[in-house]
């Protein structure tokens, strides 16, 4: 009896380990896709990942323009979150996106502020494989 419950505790030990090293594994490196539309305007956007250690890098486009490096990626206990700069009309946009990482796919919350308002859109992107 004693040994049959210190097996079931060896596998049960093993088991929880394999599930704490696979949560670890989560890795967001990698291109990603999603599309939103704005104002009757559909605008096709495309992430470049990179994780090192716990460093995000990386660089966004929409509609096949020119990317935008990413600042401020970090990535902790599979969230993502980085912000973006760009410039319009000679006024500078700072975006703030954060994310959770589920295999491949990150959902999350884009924020905004302009005119100052704070606006707010959920996003969701998949990773393109091949």
């Amino acid at each position: 009896m004693a040994r049959a419950v210190a097996v079931v505790f060896v596998i049960g030990g093993c088991c929880s380990s394999a599930f704490a090293w696979a949560a670890d594994k989560v890795d967001p490196s990698g291109t990603w896709k999603w599309s939103m539309t704005i104002n009757n305007q559909t605008i096709n956007t495309t992430l470049k990942l990179k994780l090192e250690g716990d460093k995000l890098t990386g660089t966004m486009s929409r509609n096949d323009s020119q990317e935008v490096k990413i600042d401020d990626g970090q990535f902790k206990d599979g969230e993502v979150s980085f912000s973006v700069t760009r410039e319009r009309n000679g006024q500078k946009q700072i975006t703030k996106y954060k994310g959770k990482v589920d295999g491949d796919t990150i959902k999350g919350k884009a924020e905004r502020e302009r005119d100052g308002q704070k606006n707010e859109r959920d996003w969701e992107a998949r990773r393109e494989t091949k």
